[in-house]
């Protein structure tokens, strides 16, 4: 069993940054549309309100995992 959790382990630190970039894209994404949909937004008030919307899903994510959903 150790050996299984290490191999992931690996696996996903291989692919840490990887999988940063791809979250700082989303991020980015989303930043770009709302400011070609609201062209006045305040980009500091946009980025905190879309850090607050993407932490929420980490959060409800977090307790999926805790429960067992990803099993």
């Amino acid at each position: 069993m150790a050996q299984k959790k290490d191999m992931i382990e690996k696996e996903l630190i291989s692919r840490t940054n990887e999988i940063k970039q791809s979250l700082e894209e989303l991020f980015e994404e989303n930043i770009k549309i709302t400011g070609w949909d609201v062209p006045e937004a305040d980009t500091q008030e946009a980025s905190e309100i879309l850090v607050d919307i993407l932490q929420s899903k980490l959060d409800e994510i977090k307790e999926d995992v805790k429960s067992g959903k990803y099993k």
